[in-house]
């Protein structure tokens, strides 16, 4: 019996700027977890997946991450993904220094 498809988000490095990216419904990149498509369904997730493994000339690393819905979209189901999504914590650059992000 296959286990059912948990909600995720597709995320990668950028392998220019070095941030984490997530896949956005419209086909591009953010550096926000909210603006990510969140997957329903395990199929769409697996094409998606497979289309950013072929962007080696831009990303790095992308896999499926666990997440659920959220008051302002998608919101990470993992602590490993929300340390994600906040940015850097060895000083205020990227997301946070930007004021992007809440600690």
């Amino acid at each position: 019996m296959s286990r059912d498809f948990t909600p995720s988000v597709l995320t990668a490095n950028d392998l220019f700027e070095g941030d984490v990216v997530y896949l956005t419904a419209s086909g591009g990149w953010s550096r926000m977890h909210t603006e990510a498509q969140l997957f329903h369904d395990a199929d769409a997730a697996a094409q998606a997946l497979a289309a950013a493994q072929g962007q080696p000339e831009r990303l790095v690393g992308p896999y499926l991450a666990p997440a659920h819905r959220g008051p302002n979209g998608p919101e990470p189901a993992h602590f490993r993904e929300a340390f994600r999504a906040r940015g850097p914590s060895n000083y205020r650059h990227g997301k946070q220094a930007d004021g992007m992000c809440r600690n």
